[in-house]
């Protein structure tokens, strides 16, 4: 389809299939040494952020076609999840501003995090293309949540340090994880800030009785819930660190730095 369109609309453009994880990224890395000025990614948040990564810091601009399972950060820019339709917003769109955020020298543009998340991330990832979507990733998360052992972490912010034993500790650039799911609702993509959320560990039914919290925006209201708008975290914990970044699964040290980036990518989107 891509093809198609490209050759519908007479653009000048290159069309690639990506085959393997990082691929993305060295075709964007080579791309932007030629000169291209606007990329297209399409794919899920994985797939935007290694073609995001490639980018930031330049005057180039990324459009998003989505067809992951959540599209994060696509309904966050309010992008149409109708491919062809998203290609008009690529070409005919608004350019605007947005931050990035880095954890562990990894850059992220929607969420990052630690916890039950981050397992879930890991498993989703290792699962290949068989039953994915939002109904595949809530089965997985039901999954760890009964099979969750917390570990402590130290957080320390700019103004203070604790210990946690977390359910989930969500680091977000923007408000949703995707397919309506709101981890951090007073999230934005171009306040210079990161929002830091602490779910504190609970039962595990008493955390499937909550769930529905994400979905309503409200998860704030929610006893043992901290919401904070940061420019930097450090976490530590007395094992390696699993998180992931915009759903891509990754195991640390025994320490990781969180900081925004801000202003650091142009991404299209539609015109109001």
């Amino acid at each position: 389809m891509a093809a198609s369109f490209v050759e519908e609309q007479r653009l000048d453009a290159e069309v690639f299939v990506t085959e393997r994880q990082g691929h993305a990224r060295e075709l964007a890395q080579v791309a932007l040494r030629r000169g291209a000025t606007r990329f297209v990614a399409w794919g899920g948040d994985g797939t935007v952020n290694e073609v995001a990564s490639a980018i930031v810091h330049t005057d180039a601009s990324l459009a998003i076609v989505p067809s992951g399972s959540g599209n994060g950060l696509a309904r966050e820019l309010g992008i149409p999840l109708d491919a062809e339709r998203a290609f008009r917003v690529a070409l005919e769109g608004r350019a605007r501003v947005m931050d990035a955020g880095e954890l562990d020298g990894h850059l992220f543009f929607n969420i990052a995090g630690f916890g039950v998340d981050a397992r879930v991330a890991h498993r989703f990832a290792t699962g290949g293309l068989v039953r994915r979507g939002v109904a595949r990733y809530l089965e997985l998360a039901a999954q760890e949540i009964f099979a969750d052992e917390p570990v402590e972490l130290c957080i320390t912010t700019s103004g203070s340090t604790r210990r946690i034993l977390p359910l989930v500790v969500a680091i977000a650039n923007s408000r949703q994880y995707g397919s309506g799911a709101i981890i951090a609702p007073n999230a934005r993509i171009d306040d210079g800030k990161l929002d830091l959320i602490v779910v504190d560990h609970r039962s595990s039914w008493m955390a499937l009785m909550q769930a529905w919290r994400l979905f309503s925006g409200t998860l704030g209201q929610v006893p043992g819930v901290s919401m904070t708008q940061e420019i930097a975290v450090d976490l530590s914990s007395s094992v390696p660190l699993v998180y992931h970044v915009d759903g891509e699964p990754h195991v640390g040290g025994l320490s990781a730095n969180v900081r925004v980036h801000p202003s650091a990518l142009r991404v299209m989107t539609a015109r109001r």
